[in-house]
C-alpha cells in the first residue's frame, strides 16, 4: 500500500469514529505501528486535515476536511456516476439538477485519466417508466425532514378519499414507480408512509417535533424488522 492510500484510509477511519479514539485502536485498524499512525496524523493535520488529540488522550477528525477528488479509485468514480445518472432518472426535477451539477463539479478537478473514466462509464441507468406527477414540490417535503418540522398534509387514498393529517417527516423511499414520505402521524398514533403524488397539500409548522429524526428512523427500522420476522414464522 502506498503512503497516499494508506492516509486516505486513515480518513476513513477517523470519519468512522465519532468520538475520541485511541491512537493504538487506530494503529491496529490501520495494520501499523504506533509510530507510523503517529507519524501519518502530523501528515493529514499539516495538509489541513483539523484532527484533534494528542497521544494518549485520543483524536477525533472535525467534520469539513474534504478529499482531494484524485483519491478516488475508479470503482468509486464509477458508483459516483452510476448513482447520479439514477437520480437523474428517477427523482424531482430539482434533485435531478442537483445530481448533474455535483458530477460536473467533481469532473471539473479531477485529473484527466479519472476524467475519462467518468465522462466513458459503461453503467447506465435504463429509464423508467415515468412517475406520477406530484401536486406539492418535493423539495418542500425535503426541508420538513432536514428541519425536523412538522408537516401538515391534506391526503387523498386510493379510492380518492381526502385526510387531514399532522406527520414528524423523516424519510424519503423512492421505489420504481412511486415516492413515499415516511413519517410519524398523529392521527393514527404510529408510523405511516405516504405516496407524494398523492398528497394534494404540505405546510411545513413552525413548530419542531418532539423527537430527533435520527431516533425516529432507528425506531422505525426496528419495527419494520420485528414486522417482517413475524411474517416469516
Amino acid at each position: 500500500m502506498s503512503r497516499s492510500e494508506r492516509l486516505l484510509d486513515l480518513l476513513n477511519v477517523l470519519r468512522r469514529h465519532r468520538r475520541p479514539v485511541s491512537g493504538q485502536v487506530l494503529a491496529d485498524e490501520m495494520g501499523v505501528s504506533l509510530r507510523t499512525l503517529y507519524r501519518d496524523i502530523a501528515s493529514l493535520q499539516a495538509q489541513g486535515a483539523t484532527i484533534e488529540g494528542e497521544a494518549g488522550v485520543g483524536y477525533v477528525l472535525k467534520p469539513g476536511f474534504m478529499l482531494p477528488p484524485l483519491m478516488f479509485t475508479p470503482e468509486e468514480i464509477e458508483a459516483l456516476v452510476l448513482g447520479s445518472r439514477w437520480v437523474a432518472d428517477r427523482a424531482d426535477p430539482r434533485m435531478r439538477d442537483a445530481a448533474l451539477a455535483a458530477l460536473g463539479r467533481i469532473s471539473a478537478v479531477l485529473p484527466p485519466d479519472l476524467r475519462d473514466e467518468m465522462e466513458t462509464s459503461a453503467l447506465l441507468v435504463v429509464p423508467g417508466a415515468p412517475f406520477p406527477a406530484d401536486q406539492v414540490d418535493p423539495g418542500l417535503l425535503r426541508k420538513a425532514i432536514r428541519a425536523e418540522r412538522r408537516l401538515r398534509l391534506c391526503y387523498r387514498d386510493e379510492a380518492g378519499a381526502a385526510s387531514e393529517r399532522v406527520v414528524w417527516p423523516f424519510a424519503l423511499a423512492f421505489f420504481d414507480r412511486v415516492r413515499l414520505l415516511i413519517a410519524w402521524c398523529e392521527l393514527r398514533g404510529d408510523f405511516r408512509s405516504f405516496r407524494t403524488d398523492r398528497i394534494v397539500e404540505a405546510e411545513v409548522m413552525e413548530a419542531r417535533y418532539p423527537a430527533r429524526r435520527q431516533a425516529l428512523m432507528k425506531t422505525w427500522r426496528e419495527a419494520h424488522e420485528r414486522s417482517r420476522s413475524s411474517e416469516g414464522c
